[in-house]
C-alpha cells in the first residue's frame, strides 16, 4: 500500500499530531493537512533529546554505527515511497531523489565506518612525569566528547540529503548527540517517511527514543523557540542568508551563546584563464549552462559567475553559453516561494543600467527559465549588489579588461562555498597570483570542473567564509562534518575506571 503521510510530529517516539495545521503545497495530487509546530511541542522534544543524552552520548561507537546502519536499511526499504512522496512535493525528477536517496544512506554508512576507528576522537596522552624539576607533571589526556542534544533544519533544496536524515543528522548522530529535527515546509510527507524509518531503526537498535524527534514548521516562531531552547547544544542549517542569519543572531544572544553552524550558500565564481578560453572558451561555456540549470539552478553551489577577459575569445564563451541555456526549457522550481524571489532577483539584477542581459524569459508560476547577464569588471566592483546570489539558473558574465582586474574581482569577493579555476598549462603563472585569494575566499577551490555536485568523502569541505557559512572552521560534508559536534574533554590524574574506554587503554 502506498504511502499515506499522516501530517503529525514525532516526539520521543511517539506520533502527536497539533490543532492548527497548513497545508502542503504539492506539485503533483492533492496536498496533505500537515499539524503545525509550536513552542511547547519543540519543548517537549528538546527535554526528550536531553534524556536521551544521558544513555545515548555514552553508548559504544559499535552500538552507534549499527544504528546508523540500520537507518540507512530502513531508508532503502522504502525507497519507491519516498521517490513518490518527494517527486509529488517538490517536482525533482525520480532520478534525482534516488540518487539523493543514496548519497543519505552513504553519509550515514561513511560515519557509521568513520567512527568505527578511532581517528575522530584525537585521541592524547602526556604521560605524568613525577620526578620532573622543577615540578612534577600529572597525567593529562584528552579526547573529543558529544556536546549534547542538536537541532537540525531540513533544507528546501535537498529533501533528503540536507534534511531529515542528511548530513548534519548523521554527523550529529554519530558523534553521540540526539537530534531535533525541524522539517522544511516544503516537502513535509518527505520528512514524515524518513522519520518512520528512523523510528524503526530506534526500535531495533534499542536506543533512547527520546534520540531524535521531528517538529514540523509553519512558523518563524518554531525555530526561534529551537534554537533558543536552553537545552540545545549546537545547531546545524542549511538554508538561505537571511534565514540564517537570523538564527545565528539568536543563538549568539542567548545566555549560553551556541554555535550555529549555517550554510548560506555563495555566487561560485568561476575563473578563466586567457588560454583555457582561447582554446576551448565555446566547451566551457556549454557546460557551464549545464551546471548552471542543474537542478533549475537551485543547489548552493551553483556557479553563477564567470570571470573572464574582455574580447573574442570571451565572445565565443559567451555565445556558446547562451546557446546552451536557450534550448533549456522551463522547470519547476523548489516551490512557489523560491520561483518567486528567482524572478525578483533576476529582475532586480536586469534593472541596473549598467547590467546587459544576454538571454531572458518569461516564467511564472513554480517555473524558471534561465537568464544570462553580463558587466564589465569595474562596474562590477562599483555595485556590491551584483555579488550576491539569486537562487536559480542564473549567470552573470563580468568581463575584466586584464588580468589585473580579474584579479581586483577576486579580492574584492565576499567569503564563497567554492571558487574555479578554468585553465590551461600556460595559464599556470596567473593561477598562481590567484591561488592565494581564492584559498582565503572559499571552502573548495576547483580546477577545470564544475562545483555543483559535492563529493561526500574524507576531504570534501563544504562551508567558507562568511557569508557562505557562519563558522569558516566547519564543513557539513565529509568525515570532518563530525567535530561540529564534537568538543575536547581534558582528564588529570583520572583513575582508569572513570576513564572513556578509548582512553583507559
Amino acid at each position: 500500500m502506498p504511502f499515506q503521510p499522516h501530517g503529525k510530529h514525532l516526539i520521543a517516539g511517539t506520533w502527536v499530531a497539533g490543532a492548527d495545521q497548513f497545508t502542503s503545497a504539492q506539485v503533483a495530487g492533492a496536498g496533505h493537512a500537515v499539524s503545525k509546530g509550536s513552542a511547547a511541542l519543540v519543548d517537549a522534544a528538546v527535554q526528550a533529546a536531553e534524556g536521551a543524552f544521558w544513555d545515548y552520548g555514552y553508548t559504544s561507537r559499535a552500538a552507534r554505527a549499527a544504528f546508523l546502519n540500520r537507518i540507512a536499511d530502513e531508508i532503502e526499504a522504502r525507497g519507491a515511497d519516498i521517490t513518490e512522496i518527494g517527486t509529488a512535493e517538490t517536482g525533482l525528477p525520480a532520478a534525482r531523489l534516488e540518487g539523493e536517496r543514496g548519497r543519505t544512506t552513504g553519509q550515514l554508512r561513511m560515519f557509521a565506518a568513520h567512527i568505527l576507528q578511532d581517528d575522530y576522537l584525537d585521541l592524547r596522552h602526556d604521560a605524568a612525569l613525577p620526578d620532573r624539576a622543577p615540578l612534577p607533571r600529572p597525567d593529562v589526556r584528552m579526547m573529543q566528547r558529544p556536546v549534547g542534544p542538536v537541532a537540525v533544519f531540513g533544507a528546501s533544496n535537498f529533501p533528503l540529503a540536507f534534511s531529515t536524515a542528511g548530513g548534519d543528522t548523521a554527523s550529529a548522530l554519530a558523534a553521540g548527540c540526539p537530534v531535533v529535527v525541524k522539517a522544511h515546509e516544503a516537502h513535509p510527507g518527505t520528512g514524515e517517511i524518513i522519520a518512520e524509518a528512523i523510528l524503526v531503526a530506534i526500535r531495533a537498535c534499542e536506543m533512547p527514543e527520546g534520540v531524535f524527534s521531528l517538529v514540523h514548521g509553519g512558523a518563524h516562531e518554531v525555530g526561534a523557540a529551537l534554537v533558543q531552547h536552553p537545552l540545545i547544544a549546537a545547531v546545524g542549517f542549511t538554508g538561505s542568508l537571511r534565514g540564517g542569519r537570523a538564527l545565528f543572531d539568536l543563538c549568539a544572544a542567548r545566555p549560553n551563546p551556541i554555535p550555529f553552524f549555517g550554510e548560506l550558500g555563495s555566487v561560485n565564481p568561476m575563473f578563466l584563464m586567457p588560454a583555457a578560453v582561447a582554446a576551448r572558451g565555446a566547451d566551457i561555456g556549454t557546460a557551464w549552462a549545464g551546471s548552471l540549470t542543474m537542478g533549475v539552478g537551485q543547489f548552493c553551489t551553483n556557479p553563477g559567475i564567470a570571470v573572464v577577459v574582455d574580447g573574442a575569445d570571451a565572445d565565443r564563451f559567451v555565445a556558446a553559453a547562451s546557446e546552451a541555456l536557450r534550448a533549456t526549457a522551463p522547470q519547476v522550481m523548489l516551490t512557489t516561494g523560491i520561483a518567486e524571489a528567482y524572478r525578483s532577483g533576476v529582475k532586480t539584477i536586469g534593472a541596473y543600467k549598467a547590467v546587459r542581459e544576454v538571454l531572458g524569459a518569461m516564467c511564472d508560476n513554480r517555473d524558471a527559465a534561465p537568464y544570462l547577464y553580463e558587466v564589465s569588471a569595474a562596474d562590477w566592483l562599483a555595485n556590491g549588489a551584483l555579488g550576491h546570489e539569486v537562487f536559480g539558473p542564473m549567470g552573470m558574465v563580468v568581463r575584466a579588461k586584464d588580468f589585473d582586474q580579474m584579479r581586483e574581482i577576486a579580492l574584492a569577493l565576499e567569503g564563497q562555498l567554492t571558487c574555479t579555476l578554468h585553465m590551461d598549462d600556460s595559464d599556470l603563472d596567473h593561477a598562481r597570483h590567484l591561488m592565494p585569494i581564492l584559498e582565503r575566499k572559499a571552502g573548495r577551490v576547483l580546477a577545470n570542473g564544475f562545483p555543483t555536485g559535492v563529493e561526500v568523502c574524507d576531504a570534501m569541505v563544504h562551508g567558507g567564509p562568511y557569508p557562505a557559512s557562519t563558522n569558516f572552521g566547519a564543513t557539513s560534508v565529509g568525515s570532518l562534518a563530525i567535530r561540529r559536534f564534537l568538543r575536547p574533554v581534558c582528564y588529570q590524574n583520572m583513575p582508569a575506571g572513570l576513564l572513556p574506554h578509548e582512553l583507559a587503554q
